[in-house]
């Protein structure tokens, strides 16, 4: 009789001492004839090469022997519906619990990658190597010669800036920072001119590496003359959580309060910046976008203007293809057929059931849709963020939905108090998005101008025909010409008659 594969036996080798807790992970995957690889993982957007496995372990000792069960939480299906082949299976120990947020990286436990057929017994797995930190030369040694030089120059210009926030460390009982890297115009501090600032904010997935990296291509941008003179600063909007988006929340604490209240004077303490709401502009892109929006429409007073690009939903009539507010509404399917998530070439690459039932299985942190109800959800009695919907069913909870409503939907706060924003908002927001976004953003893109052209209010608007999330910059061989663009229209605005260059002094 044919063995059953279960529950995969999985162990640590004796040299990776002491105790280990984290979200223990299985991948397996068809194992193509004359291939190998020394890595087996899953991904969102193609939700169906890999079969997943998960569970929680709170201490796992060196030489100890513990399994995860094949049949339970597992994605796509559990592993014994696989069709008869031969598979490649992988453990990782995902110690930080972040898989879902940046995939396996530093700390990280992994085993080798062994093969085996099934239906048959299954393989033993051995934790045997801890993933290590990588540091920026190796990283800059993974690049292009040229880009490496010019990349490694700007990285020694940028400087990072750290602000201990009371606010933050009072709500969670230890400090916690603002953060990120700022980059300077090639003549600051040799006089006492001040100059403009953009605040840049990371999408989901960002880290304070990206932010120097984002910080560094700004200080390469103003050195060419690409970009105007103005200091960039980059923030980080990462957490434990995902992206804290720079909103005040009863589960993240208040970010908002903390940036615009604490850090924000602190950082104009530091540099030279013109400290005033004319000069003070922001942008982001997708998670990023959605937090320049906010704090924008939050804080209309603070600053100038604000450039997002590719948004997260700012009108939850259209909130990953679903219209929360409708009765009975469901996150996975509409009118019988499933909610599509993603696509690419006019193509759907993957469902909202696939998606959501992929990052349960990865763990209950830091995934895109567990961060949004870290941001917007109430808090449930259990200590942690409401769910937005139910994962097995997709059924939408209305009780949630209405506190969004009232709290994050920033159309229908400015529809509601547009008489009192209008006099700091007016003219100030700006939206470039695909016209074939990837993640259907263009949609309450749209939704949102609809409600402020309603409100007659002053706003600019593009969408960018065939456009998608991950192209929208490029422009003929520059793939950030949309960098420059935003960016001397937020100089002319801060410096009016201001001509733009094609090289700076």
């Amino acid at each position: 009789m044919t063995p059953t594969c279960n529950a995969v036996p999985i162990d640590i080798v004796p040299s990776l001492v002491g105790s280990h807790a984290g979200r223990l992970l299985v991948f397996a995957e068809p194992a193509a004839p004359g291939t190998s690889t020394s890595k087996v993982d899953t991904s969102a957007f193609a939700p169906t090469r890999a079969y997943v496995a998960g569970r929680e372990v709170a201490g796992l000792e060196a030489g100890e022997q513990t399994s995860v069960d094949l049949e339970t939480d597992t994605y796509p299906k559990a592993f014994t519906s696989m069709p008869p082949g031969r598979y490649r299976f992988q453990a990782v120990l995902d110690r930080n619990h972040n898989y879902n947020y940046r995939g396996r990286g530093a700390g990280d436990l992994i085993s080798p990658v062994i093969e085996a057929e099934m239906p048959g017994a299954c393989p033993q797995l051995t934790l045997s190597d801890e993933l290590p930190q990588k540091t920026p030369e190796q990283l800059l040694a993974q690049l292009p010669p040229d880009l490496r030089k010019r990349l490694g120059a700007g990285l020694a210009a940028v400087r990072k800036v750290e602000f201990i926030s009371p606010a933050l460390t009072k709500f969670w009982g230890q400090p916690v920072s603002v953060r990120g890297y700022v980059a300077l115009p090639p003549r600051y501090g040799r006089d006492a001119v001040t100059y403009p600032t953009v605040f840049k904010i990371g999408g989901f997935g960002s880290s304070m590496v990206s932010a120097s990296a984002d910080a560094a291509f700004a200080q390469i941008g103003m050195a060419s003359g690409k970009l105007p003179p103005m200091i960039w600063v980059v923030l980080d909007e990462s957490s434990a959580t995902g992206t804290h988006e720079f909103a005040d929340s009863v589960n993240n604490g208040p970010w908002g309060t903390a940036l615009t209240a604490e850090f924000l004077p602190w950082l104009e303490g530091q540099f030279r910046m013109d400290a005033r709401s004319g000069s003070r502009f922001l942008t982001g892109h997708s998670s990023g976008g959605w937090a320049g929006l906010w704090l924008q429409t939050r804080y209309p007073a603070t600053f100038g203007g604000v450039w997002a690009t590719s948004p997260d939903p700012s009108d939850f009539h259209d909130f990953a293809n679903v219209d929360l507010y409708a009765p009975s509404a469901n996150f996975y399917r509409r009118d019988g057929a499933e909610v599509a998530a993603f696509r690419e070439g006019g193509k759907v690459i993957a469902t909202n059931a696939q998606f959501a039932q992929l990052e349960t299985v990865l763990g209950s942190y830091g995934g895109q849709f567990a961060s949004f109800e870290w941001v917007f959800s109430p808090r449930g009695q259990d200590g942690r963020p409401m769910p937005l919907f139910d994962r097995a069913t997709g059924v939408i909870d209305s009780t949630v939905t209405e506190y969004w409503r009232s709290n994050y939907d920033i159309s229908d706060r400015l529809a509601r108090d547009w008489t009192t924003l209008r006099n700091d908002l007016d003219g100030k927001i700006h939206v470039v998005v695909g016209g074939s976004d990837t993640f259907y953003l263009d949609a309450p893109a749209r939704r949102l101008k609809a409600v402020l052209d309603r409100l007659g209010a002053r706003s600019s608007f593009t969408f960018v025909p065939g456009r998608g999330h991950f192209d929208l910059y490029a422009k003929g061989s520059d793939s950030d010409a949309l960098t420059a663009d935003i960016a001397w229209e937020m100089y002319a605005i801060a410096r009016p008659g201001s001509e733009r260059t094609t090289r700076m002094r």
